[in-house]
């Protein structure tokens, strides 16, 4: 996965953001290798998806789970769920089936 380090992207207050499988940092003392397994998991994601169908789905189940589980918005997102519970698994990307996140019970 590519990273680029710059003062643009992400916006102030998020630690990184994954456009189309390119990870853009503001600081490079928070990356760390459990980031990179996460959004290398949403990159996947994306290539599975379409990277346009991936970003439909990402926020339209967001706004879902905005309206109604307004809290867990976010933590709530099946993609998100895929990616937080495997950041830390080294192997998981050798071992992922296609469309894990809509397994989530």
């Amino acid at each position: 996965m590519r990273v680029v380090f710059n003062t643009i992207l992400p916006f102030r207050g998020f630690t990184a953001v994954n456009l189309f499988g390119i990870l853009f940092m503001r600081d490079k003392e928070k990356f760390d290798c459990s980031l990179v397994r996460h959004e290398a998991i949403h990159t996947e994601q994306m290539k599975e998806l379409g990277y346009i169908g991936f970003y439909v789905l990402y926020f339209f189940e967001w706004l879902y789970r905005l309206v109604f589980y307004t809290k867990t918005a976010y933590r709530g997102i099946s993609f998100e769920c895929e990616a937080f519970d495997h950041q830390d698994e080294e192997g998981y990307l050798d071992t992922r089936k296609h469309y894990a996140q809509w397994r989530r019970s």
